[in-house]
């Protein structure tokens, strides 16, 4: 459905189609999508104005306390598609909704949408007119995985199955094993995802009205893939992003595969990353060029952007790098950031400033590549995050330095130091309290109670995984 979708055409529709069912969808503060179903006849006009009060908020993490927990979902109307699966049990569509505070309360401070859409918002204020993004979500498709945690004292393990793999031992004697490390763009039959893929791809554009640009293998072996959704606007990109992930998941799941967006799944490769493109525009013109800059042909404008983004990065961590498992995935060697600088067309910067084309003709492609993300982070609230560190930037005039045209990895301790370059975060913990440090570029999209609610459910989670025994502390440490 388009924007200007009515709620009569959206009745009419269930009517003349025979639609049994809508599945309401939302996403919780750690970036997992929730759903309710409800049946045809439940809804009405009514149903869309005032919203469907079908949320219990306390059984929601983070969202609200048990004794103010009725909250209620308000379908967005553009977001409306069929679903190509469920039809043996009654055809389904799906509407993405806001999440109200019930009794007529207003917005959720907790519901990451409703951040998203202040971020946009918020961007307005300055008197730019919106702003596009791009992330490049990567992600591991294998084929079963199983773990033990269920009695942490006497010991935990798990297991990885993938056909591509060099360990495999599904297909022994068919199939030709991606080394590690070498799974760019391997052609089938090495490349055994392409279908796969290809479903993906079909279903994003034919249900769900989201334009693909391409697919491939990623770098690692055991099934690493990347699927480039066309840029489109902050929470529009945040809502297809979620409606990406759901459909991955379940097109595996149809051809009995199994899909993760865990960062870091596989020891000794490359991790899953969400590298965020942005650019902001006004009147139709990307702000963020400037054909009279002779190094990147960047506006001043963009130049304030990074370093606001520059500035806040370790706090940025906490948000776009929210799990235990993101601090593996930033580790030398991997292709993933560990060092705060910008530059153009450096993969081992932070935040890149893509060079394929140049010249006037090429203006709406200049853009800035924030490269901390990984693909476990909840998109509304990244998105939103990060276009508020740039922004702060731009109301500051940060001076982002000099780029860095260097292979930052191989640099000495002692040239990073004269070079200015810090690090990112280390560990979640780190990255936590760096968020705790610096949080007041955040006001203006998220509230007091959005971030130490972030705060306290990461830390909650380092500790889980911090206090238990690793397999490999055995190795290193039993004969002490």
């Amino acid at each position: 459905m388009r924007a200007e979708t009515t709620v009569e055409q959206i009745i009419d529709y269930l009517k003349k189609n025979s639609v049994r069912f809508i599945d309401l969808h939302f996403t919780d503060i750690l970036g997992k999508l929730h759903h309710t179903t409800v049946t045809t006849e439940y809804i009405d006009e009514q149903s869309f104005e005032e919203g469907i009060p079908k949320l219990d908020g306390s059984s929601i993490k983070g969202f609200t306390e048990i004794y103010n927990s009725d909250m209620v979902l308000k379908p967005d109307l553009s977001t409306f598609a069929v679903l190509p699966w469920h039809h043996a049990t009654g055809k389904t569509c799906r509407m993405i909704c806001d999440v109200y505070l019930g009794y007529g309360r207003g917005r959720s401070s907790k519901d990451p949408r409703y951040v998203a859409q202040k971020a946009e918002a918020y961007l307005r204020e300055f008197g730019y007119d919106l702003s596009y993004w791009g992330p490049e979500v990567e992600f591991f498709v294998f084929d079963k995985v199983y773990w033990d945690t269920s009695n942490p004292s006497r010991g935990m393990c798990y297991y990885i199955e993938s056909r591509e793999a060099p360990w495999n031992t599904l297909d022994a004697i068919q199939g030709y094993p991606i080394r590690v490390k070498e799974g760019y763009f391997p052609a089938p039959p090495q490349d055994t995802l392409m279908d796969f893929r290809n479903k993906v791809c079909e279903i994003l554009m034919d249900y769900f009205n989201i334009d693909v640009d391409a697919h491939h293998h990623e770098v690692a072996t055991a099934g690493q893939c990347e699927i480039d959704l066309k840029y489109s606007t902050l929470v529009k990109t945040a809502d297809n992003v979620q409606t990406y992930k759901y459909v991955v998941k379940n097109v595996a799941k149809q051809l009995g595969l199994i899909a993760t967006f865990m960062p870091k799944p596989i020891y000794g490769d490359n991790a899953s990353g969400m590298h965020v493109h942005v650019s902001i525009w006004k009147d139709g013109e990307n702000v963020f060029y400037d054909s009279e800059d002779e190094y990147a042909e960047l506006s001043q404008t963009a130049r304030y952007f990074i370093g606001g983004l520059l500035e806040h990065s370790r706090a940025l961590a906490a948000i776009v790098a929210p799990t235990t498992n993101s601090y593996r995935r930033l580790v030398p060697g991997y292709e993933a950031p560990i060092y705060i600088a910008w530059s153009k067309s450096n993969r081992s910067a932070n935040i890149r400033v893509p060079a394929y084309h140049r010249g006037r003709n090429n203006s709406s492609f200049k853009r800035i590549e924030f490269r901390t993300p990984d693909s476990s982070a909840n998109p509304y609230l990244s998105f939103a995050a990060i276009l508020a560190a740039g922004l702060d930037g731009v109301r500051h005039k940060i001076d982002p330095g000099d780029p860095v045209d260097e292979d930052i990895y191989k640099l000495t301790s002692e040239r990073r130091r004269e070079l200015g370059i810090k690090e990112l975060p280390v560990s979640l913990k780190d990255a936590v309290e760096s968020l705790e440090s610096d949080r007041e570029f955040l006001k203006p999209v998220m509230t007091d109670d959005l971030i130490d609610t972030i705060i306290e459910l990461e830390m909650n989670y380092f500790i889980e995984v911090n206090s238990k025994p690793h397999p490999y502390e055995f190795y290193l440490y039993f004969d002490v």
